[in-house]
């Protein structure tokens, strides 16, 4: 059964270092119609779960902690059954928002996750967080980047955890390395192409962050 790719918007805030800000989430979920993963638990339970319907969730895949990307999330698997999997580094970012309550499990660099007839790669895409990932589905020709990839540049380092080199650095050798016409799903805004980001390199680097 042919995997495919399915989208919602959320709406809500996200807060970090004393700051509060009204957001859009995408929530991208990736599966046939047997079963699953979600990428990304914003704001909303019950429209991730009208995106999913009757399939199983194989997992519940953090591309980073920042509130605005995790905060349902324990939520989401007590009404799923689903584990919630996140790299490590961002521990420190999700004990902000769920303190005293774990991930189920581990997100490595490398990891292939398997739903449907497709397989996710996890790729560690440091930079925004400590532990930001990306996720590669080469048989559908996408990368799903969180917030460390959007369409115009990389996504905001000036903030607590985050680093605009390492960031820069993630792009560079983990990103652009992939097919040109590799459509990039963002945590938020429009999709772009690793080809249409690629030649703008050498622009986010004289900008900065």
């Amino acid at each position: 059964m042919t995997a495919r790719i399915d989208h919602a918007v959320t709406s809500g805030t996200f807060s970090l270092d004393g700051q509060t800000f009204d957001v859009d989430n995408n929530v991208w979920v990736v599966g046939d119609d047997t079963e699953c993963v979600v990428l990304d638990a914003p704001h909303d339970v019950a429209a991730i779960r009208r995106v999913v319907g009757d399939r199983r969730v194989v997992a519940i895949l953090a591309t980073h902690a920042h509130d605005d990307h995790v905060r349902v999330a324990p939520d989401l698997a007590k009404a799923t059954g689903a584990p919630i999997l996140l790299h490590p580094a961002d521990r420190v970012l999700w004990d902000l928002v769920h303190p005293g309550l774990a991930p189920d499990g581990e997100l490595t660099d490398g990891q292939e996750i398997t739903v449907g007839d497709t397989v996710l790669r996890v790729l560690h895409t440091p930079g925004h967080s400590p532990g930001a990932c990306s996720f590669h589905a080469p048989a559908l020709g996408a990368v799903f980047t969180g917030d460390t990839l959007f369409a115009g540049g990389p996504g905001a380092t000036g903030r607590s955890y985050s680093d605009f080199a390492t960031i820069v650095e993630s792009i560079r050798t983990r990103l652009l390395t992939l097919p040109a016409d590799t459509v990039v799903h963002t945590g938020h805004g429009d999709d772009t192409t690793v080809g249409a980001e690629a030649p703008h390199l050498q622009e986010w680097l004289a900008r900065g962050h």
